[in-house]
């Protein structure tokens, strides 16, 4: 069936990847692009094949701006939100932005869906585990206490608590989507997995927060594109008004991570080096994937060393495209001694 698709921050880490993924596998479907194109995002992410294509149309803008959006979702049937501000560190930085963004922009989204109920089939809203804070049980199900412990969890635990409201209030077709850790190509230096694997290629030091045991799920990206695709293909009453976890189901603590990147890299450990542990840290996250599987029918991903290797691979590949992000590896925050720090 064709299917007109909007895509907030399309040109971003995991949206561009759900571009290039979904865009392969589904040619019926137009795909409507918008992006504010701020630091974390560029066109250089999607495909070229992508950008030249006649299903593909790119909107460069924010969504704050209420106008552009209501416009782009009275045009489409489906709506994947992923435009947000992201970064823990940068949060704290610059927190008012990440609530503008990610609150004010979810709530132009949503109430544009409201607006355009009658021709939406689905809204598909991507959180994140950060709003879970950290781990209270072990696998996090997704009826895990929501506890945000960095402006930026804040900013994205009042984002998905607005679309679920949306759900209960108006019955729009809401679905809420938690990714865990993802890392692959595209994503900017500023996160762990990324930032590693360029310093060990560099030869230069992989510096850890604290003593390194908090603990994540990984998921590699693409991994988390099919199962994004699967909730836009699923039958709505499995999906409306729930909410999904996405995440392996797998959790490593951060300094075996970085062991585990520079012997695949084929650099010495000494390069590990410590500093003080960062602020709004969560200690351990680990995804229940059990409701998934059983509603969806959900498959494991690729496993971390697979996933790893070709994640290296492609920033071995591409140093064009990374070298420029070089001086953006740090944020300077303000710790709780009101000290600045780069983390």
């Amino acid at each position: 069936m064709k299917k007109r698709i909007l895509i907030t921050g399309g040109a971003g880490f995991l949206g561009s990847n759900f571009v290039n993924y979904l865009w392969e596998r589904a040619p019926e479907y137009q795909l409507l692009i918008l992006d504010a194109l701020t630091y974390a995002g560029s066109l250089d992410n999607l495909s070229p094949r992508i950008k030249r294509s006649p299903r593909f149309t790119f909107y460069h803008g924010d969504v704050r701006n209420i106008g552009l959006v209501l416009d782009l979702v009275s045009q489409v049937d489906v709506v994947i939100h992923f435009a947000a501000e992201t970064h823990v560190a940068r949060s704290i930085y610059e927190d008012r932005l990440f609530f503008e963004t990610d609150v004010l922009g979810t709530q132009s989204v949503v109430n544009a869906v409201l607006k355009n109920r009658e021709g939406i089939e689905r809204f598909i809203h991507i959180s994140t585990s950060e709003v879970y804070g950290t781990a209270l049980t072990r696998p996090m199900s997704e009826e895990h206490l929501l506890n945000p412990v960095s402006p930026y969890a804040a900013a994205k635990a009042g984002a998905d608590r607005l679309v679920y409201s949306y759900w209960r209030t108006y019955d729009i077709p809401a679905v809420i989507l938690r990714p865990f850790n993802q890392y692959g190509p595209y994503q900017h230096l500023e996160k762990v997995v990324p930032r590693f694997i360029v310093s060990a290629l560099l030869k230069e030091p992989l510096t850890i927060h604290g003593d390194g045991e908090a603990r994540r799920d990984w998921l590699y990206v693409q991994d988390t594109c099919e199962r994004i695709a699967q909730i836009l293909h699923a039958e709505r009453e499995k999906v409306i008004g729930e909410v999904f976890n996405l995440g392996s189901g797998f959790d490593l603590d951060v300094l075996s991570m970085a062991k585990l990147v520079l012997g695949m890299v084929g650099a010495p450990e000494t390069l590990i080096s410590f500093m003080d542990d960062r602020p709004g840290q969560v200690q351990h996250h680990i995804a229940s994937t059990a409701k998934g599987e059983k509603i969806l029918g959900m498959k494991p991903g690729r496993g971390l060393h697979e996933g790893l290797e070709q994640t290296i691979r492609w920033y071995a590949d591409h140093r064009h495209w990374w070298e420029r992000l070089l001086p953006m590896r740090w944020v300077p925050i303000m710790n709780k001694n009101g000290d600045r720090e780069y983390y």
